[in-house]
């Protein structure tokens, strides 16, 4: 079942190992499919040692479907994530340092950057701390996360969330670039310039037009399929 999609996630979760979000095994990646059915990384795995049949299919029970693996520690809250957020098909975990860092410091991670703006889509807010493979985790980063597409989990990682894994995995991806260049300001020990409201919705805007399939163009398109549904 779903060989293109499995390879998708596996695929994911080696990119977050080259852009330095994970280590070894940490962090995860899901996937909800259209019938409901949602594919996640195995837990303890080496990304660079697994294969896409690696890939769990499980229910939104947590029941494993198909596959050899043990599912992700995280599943409980990564399922939860998916429950509380209809419009959200992708879930990425990771331990990325630097945004992981700043919510030691902080309760949100300021959009004073237009990657930011672009990507997370505002202000990244940070989670009450919730034990990791446990319910509370993903608990508190539905709490947490507002409108935005990424949360820090306090003492922990990042989730972030796309209505696909491309939406995902640039949202974790600038969150951490953005928590870099914050931590660079914030090490002067002068004042951070701020971007206006006005200027992260612009900016936010501007992504939905970005690449080759756009998220006008996916909003489009789903709204056609669900008029023809009707």
């Amino acid at each position: 079942m779903y060989e293109k999609e499995k390879q998708q996630v596996l695929d994911t979760a080696l990119k977050l190992d080259r852009y330095g979000l994970v280590a070894l095994s940490g962090g995860n990646v899901s996937a909800r499919m259209e019938d409901g059915l949602v594919l996640v990384t195995p837990s303890g795995m080496i990304y660079d040692d697994m294969v896409a049949d690696d890939v769990l299919v499980v229910d939104m029970d947590g029941s494993v479907v198909e596959g050899e693996r043990k599912p992700s520690v995280d599943t409980e809250a990564l399922l939860y994530i998916l429950r509380k957020m209809p419009k959200v098909n992708a879930v990425i975990h990771t331990h990325q340092p630097y945004a992981t860092g700043l919510g030691l410091v902080m309760d949100e991670i300021p959009c004073n950057l237009s990657t930011m703006a672009n990507a997370v889509e505002g202000p990244c807010r940070v989670a009450d701390y919730g034990d990791p493979g446990s319910l509370s985790m993903g608990v508190q980063a539905v709490e947490a996360i507002g409108d935005q597409l990424a949360v820090v989990l306090k003492h922990h990682g990042v989730i972030a969330v796309g209505r696909d894994m491309r939406q995902a995995l640039f949202s974790c991806v600038y969150l951490e670039e953005a928590a870099k260049t914050v931590s660079v300001a914030l090490s002067t020990g002068l004042p951070m310039a701020e971007m206006t409201d006005a200027e992260v919705a612009e900016a936010v805007a501007v992504f939905h037009r970005y690449g080759q399939h756009t998220l006008d163009e996916q909003d489009a398109e789903a709204a056609a399929a669900a008029a023809s549904a009707e």
